[in-house]
């Protein structure tokens, strides 16, 4: 009996493996992922410590045994917010490297151009940089989705801004591209509700660091309130131009924009931007003792502090963890899918959002938090907006 149960075992093992073999990524011992981020172009600041947060989890669930017995390796390859480089990553990662899934790809311009291929390739593609409605819908296996629509949340927080401030003269400051419209989009539905419309828009290419012709053309506009749909670079410039010239106009940026870079670069001229938050800024002051010890360990391995993207990061890998756990020893594609279809979260020790996945809905969240720079640090303002 005891011998049988032994080549029992064997066999079984002997399946496992096989079928772990015909699943791009997945071997006896490791499961392959794959990131697409900007480690050397406009975006860095963002891409740099979203990999080290990754990379922080990772290596956690390593050293405790892995998941079900395998090893994650993540391969990061910087496109430096190209999308022609993103092309030629993605089919690295896809052909290469035989990446099991996609985590975390930056950038709106890179993932527009990247996704067709992954999921052509049938590789999964979550949790995106991008907020953008292609990376959740129309439903689609291989798509998740867990940061909230540039549209929705844009959508709300413009609501909510001009009802409850008065805001009368609204206007929009966008990045020339798919990022830009999106969040052109959200905005222009929230004023919409209120029977208001914009009454200036101006837009910049991509990469572009003088803004102050579009600055002088939303001033002579007299608006009240400019929302900006820029990155941390951008939204520096922007509030810098406007300071520089006396204009103490109130400004909105996304969630893009939601980061201590903003007003450890911005310093002064940057006090008083409103932005939306998908997670909360972890700032050691005030800290919990989870999240202290966690900002601890952080400073520990880099030499610095964490930051939103940092926790964003380590939140995506946490969540493939999740779902690789759950969907059992032998993984595939499939079963993956299946259990992310199943995973419901609460809010972690970052203070995120409850996540939400379904057969119907591979999109998590929804809704984003008001926040504001104050004495040199982002303050929330409110709880999620709906």
């Amino acid at each position: 009996m005891r011998l049988f149960r032994h080549l029992f075992s064997l066999a079984l093992s002997g399946f496992v493996g096989l079928a772990a073999a015909a699943t791009p990524g997945v071997s006896e011992r490791e499961i392959v992922l794959g990131s697409i981020q900007d480690l050397s172009g406009p975006i860095a600041l963002l891409g740099t410590p979203v990999r080290d947060g990754m990379l922080m989890r990772i290596d956690e669930v390593n050293a405790a045994g892995g998941v079900h017995g395998r090893k994650l390796r993540l391969v990061v390859e910087d496109a430096g917010y190209d999308p022609k480089r993103g092309v030629l990553a993605a089919r690295k990662l896809i052909q290469r490297d035989r990446a099991f899934a996609f985590l975390a790809d930056m950038g709106t311009p890179v993932v527009m151009a990247t996704m067709p291929l992954i999921v052509d390739a049938g590789r999964l593609h979550l949790f995106p940089f991008s907020p953008h409605e292609s990376t959740y819908s129309p439903l689609h296996p291989l798509k998740f989705q867990l940061f909230a629509p540039y549209q929705d949340y844009m959508e709300a927080a413009v609501r909510h801004m001009v009802k409850e401030r008065g805001y009368q003269r609204a206007c929009l400051l966008y990045q020339d591209d798919d990022y830009g419209l999106e969040v052109l989009k959200g905005v222009d539905a929230g004023l919409a509700k209120l029977g208001r419309k914009l009454v200036e828009k101006t837009s910049y290419k991509r990469g572009a660091s003088d803004l102050s012709s579009q600055v002088a053309r939303l001033r002579a506009a007299d608006c009240d309130l400019v929302v900006l749909a820029t990155v941390v670079r951008e939204t520096i410039a922007a509030m810098s131009e406007a300071r520089k010239t006396g204009w103490k106009v109130d400004m909105l940026v996304t969630a893009s924009g939601y980061s201590a870079q903003t007003h450890e670069l911005g310093g002064a001229a940057v006090e008083g931007l409103y932005g939306v938050s998908v997670l909360p800024h972890p700032y050691a002051d005030g800290a919990g003792r989870v999240l202290g010890d966690w900002i601890a360990r952080y400073r520990q391995r880099y030499g610095a502090e964490p930051n939103v993207w940092s926790a964003m990061g380590y939140s995506i890998a946490d969540l493939f963890i999740q779902a690789a756990q759950a969907a059992g020893r032998e993984l595939t594609t499939e079963r993956f899918v299946a259990a992310m279809e199943k995973l419901n979260t609460t809010r972690d020790f970052f203070g995120s959002p409850e996540y939400r996945f379904s057969a119907t809905d591979h999109l998590g969240n929804r809704h984003g938090r008001l926040a504001q720079i104050r004495d040199g640090r982002w303050v929330i303002l409110s709880d999620y907006l709906k």
